[in-house]
């Protein structure tokens, strides 16, 4: 038992020094927070406007997850590498779609075009929401349980939600699952949310 703690603490240890640097150099979106509740892990946000790229999960995750890759990767007309960003945007909606935040220094005329055709692009504006924070592994089950611990939140507190809910994953996959940062973003009313 107690080599199996240091074996633990070793690896988290290992972990936070070799991926400190790494994680804190990935972009993600800009926001500020508007309000926030510590205890529920909750709070409500005011997002800029992002670029991303988008595809269909017709196949699952993981598929999803290769066509935006291998699009960043090099797999466009200029063999340009994007700079993964942070988080991994799943819709938890019929749509099965993913989406990679595009790096804030690219336009729309910016981006290489994809060789994939299964890669386009949205500018998403500005807008406010409300956000769940979790860790560990984000199956939909642990998702869709989150997503309800927040619906319920803000009926309580007469927020109204404006939009479908997304689940957001941070980490590279070899993140140990209690450090890893998950959250359900979904927008709200502005009117709402002052």
């Amino acid at each position: 038992m107690m080599k199996q703690s240091l074996l633990l603490m070793s690896l988290v240890a290992i972990t936070t020094l070799t991926m400190g640097p790494f994680a804190s150099a990935i972009e993600e979106p800009q926001y500020e927070v508007i309000t926030a509740w510590e205890e529920h892990s909750i709070e409500l946000r005011s997002y800029a406007p992002r670029l991303l790229a988008v595809t269909t999960m017709t196949q699952g995750q993981n598929n999803g997850f290769r066509v935006l890759a291998g699009y960043i990767f090099g797999g466009n007309t200029s063999d340009q590498k994007i700079a993964m960003t942070a988080p991994v945007q799943r819709s938890m909606d019929d749509s099965a779609e993913m989406a990679f935040m595009m790096p804030a220094e690219y336009s729309l005329s910016d981006l290489p075009t994809p060789e994939d055709d299964r890669v386009s692009f949205r500018e998403a504006p500005g807008y406010t929401a409300a956000v769940i924070q979790f860790n560990g592994w984000a199956d939909m089950e642990k998702a869709e349980a989150n997503w309800q611990v927040l619906q319920a939140f803000l009926t309580e507190q007469d927020i109204a939600i404006a939009g479908e809910p997304s689940l957001n994953q941070y980490n590279p996959p070899w993140t140990l699952p209690f450090l890893r940062r998950n959250e359900i973003i979904v927008p709200i009313s502005d009117a709402e949310s002052t």
